[in-house]
């Protein structure tokens, strides 16, 4: 299992709302949270078989941005 973070502009909940049905369904990740109190807004994300790329992708779709960390 890896464990992959990332810097996010996902900052409250209403963002967590958006992004949580594409982090849910996105095969290969078996655990994802965001820290959005922290100033980078982490999300960290348990993946087995996914790249930061893949999850970079993911989180595009919904609209934010996601750096690698």
């Amino acid at each position: 299992m890896e464990t992959i973070k990332f810097k996010t502009n996902i900052n409250c909940t209403n963002c967590l709302a958006k992004v949580t049905p594409f982090l849910d369904k996105k095969e290969g990740i078996q655990s994802w949270n965001v820290d959005i109190d922290n100033p980078d807004k982490i999300l960290t994300v348990e993946t087995e078989t996914l790249t930061a790329d893949d999850i970079v992708k993911t989180i595009k779709r919904t609209g934010f941005v996601a750096e690698e960390i």
